[in-house]
């Protein structure tokens, strides 16, 4: 059976970035066909190779956010590892960074002299607050764009501090618009003579993107919104509720025609059929008696008895899954979200699968983050350095 080509093939993507948001959203690229070459500091390469749970020496989460890319080592402040750079990205279609503004062009790397190089190209620019702006220079990391950005405040509880989600969410968000806006830009260069440009992603703005409608409730109503733990005011009901063996399950049941279903499973007929109920405006004005009530009678039962109750019904809910319920989950297995993979020394790893599914083209994982340095000779080669000249980089502290 032959292999489809992914939809990115035939896309070179050099990597300038380290960590998360940028290195996120090339690995995206990779996973659908693009080659990715990651720029590696030949002292240490990404920090991200030691971050969390180490399996010899190597953090797990590395070879998940690096499958598919190729290391190269280029020592940023050596000249002639500079002219590497400069040489591969004069034969690219994309290049990844997400230093602080401003530290590309005090190397040379700059868009100016990039895109002089290769006018072609489409930059894919990852940092705190943009490329421009009062803020621009300064450091910001995920954590920062989540609080400036307004996810934190609204997140938590009402009688406690802001919470973070248990991930480096603005990051990724940043590396989703990322991949959104180098997509569109690589559609425009198709449409207009073959002329790259610049996307400029913030992570402060791309949590901000995100936050529904917080802007013109304020502007317009002067609403502040605020932390209200499980529950989301004005949308009612979906919430989280507690079982009687000490399990948590969510339910979604704010749609009409479902939470009629939901008052059924319950036996509450007489709510199913009250017309003041019949709307979200409705249940919204009696939020705090019906959460009571849902919450009682999911109290009144087991986890397992409460979801087939609300399957039978047709009711969205769902336990709160911690990874033990994935690894022998049947959605998560039959949709292949836990593919395995070899680890260097052999041993075999779950990894999350490919997302989104493509019918015809689908991303997929053929290697996993590879070792510091691992392809620097074979690409040094494809852009004209024989081995005599890699070995003198190599001696001379270049790559």
């Amino acid at each position: 059976m032959t292999t489809p080509t992914r939809p990115l093939a035939g896309l070179k993507v050099v990597e300038l970035g380290s960590l998360i948001a940028g290195p996120f959203a090339a690995r995206i690229m990779g996973e659908f066909g693009a080659e990715v070459i990651k720029i590696e500091s030949p002292d240490g390469g990404d920090p991200l190779r030691k971050w969390r749970k180490l399996y010899e020496g190597t953090s797990l989460w590395w070879y998940l956010q690096s499958r598919n890319k190729k290391s190269v080592t280029a020592n940023l402040k050596h000249p002639d590892g500079l002219e590497v750079v400069r040489r591969l990205v004069a034969e690219a279609d994309i290049v990844v960074e997400n230093f602080r503004p401003g530290v590309l062009e005090k190397l040379g790397l700059g868009w100016e002299t990039l895109s002089a190089l290769n006018p072609g190209l489409v930059m894919l620019r990852l940092s705190g607050f943009g490329q421009s702006g009062p803020m621009a220079q300064q450091p910001g990391f995920g954590a920062i764009g989540e609080s400036m950005g307004g996810l934190r405040y609204v997140t938590g509880f009402p009688d406690r501090p802001p919470v973070k989600t248990g991930i480096s969410i603005g990051d990724s968000i940043a590396a989703l618009w990322g991949v959104i806006g180098t997509l569109m830009a690589l559609r425009h260069k198709e449409m207009n003579g073959g002329k790259g440009q610049v996307v400029d992603v913030a992570l402060y703005e791309a949590v901000f993107a995100m936050m529904e409608s917080l802007v013109p409730e304020f502007d317009v109503f002067g609403f502040v919104r605020e932390r209200t733990g499980n529950i989301m005011p004005g949308i009612t009901p979906s919430n989280t509720h507690t079982t009687r063996d000490g399990r948590h399950i969510t339910i979604g049941a704010n749609g009409d025609a479902i939470f009629r279903r939901l008052m059924l499973a319950m036996g509450r007929s007489d709510l199913a059929d009250d017309p003041t109920l019949a709307d979200n405006a409705g249940r919204d004005a009696r939020r705090d008696e019906l959460y009571a009530l849902i919450d009682a009678w999911v109290a009144g039962h087991d986890e397992a008895d409460a979801l087939a109750a609300l399957a039978a019904a047709e009711v969205p809910a769902s336990r709160i899954f911690s990874v033990t319920d994935m690894f022998a989950d049947p959605q998560f297995l039959a949709r292949e979200m836990l593919q395995s993979v070899k680890l260097p020394d052999g041993r075999d790893c779950r990894m999350p699968g490919v997302v989104p599914k493509l019918s015809a083209t689908p991303g997929r994982c053929e290697w996993v983050g590879p070792a510091l340095g691992e392809h620097t000779d074979a690409v040094l080669q494809t852009i004209g350095y024989d081995a005599a000249a890699i070995a003198a980089l190599r001696r001379d502290g270049a790559i």
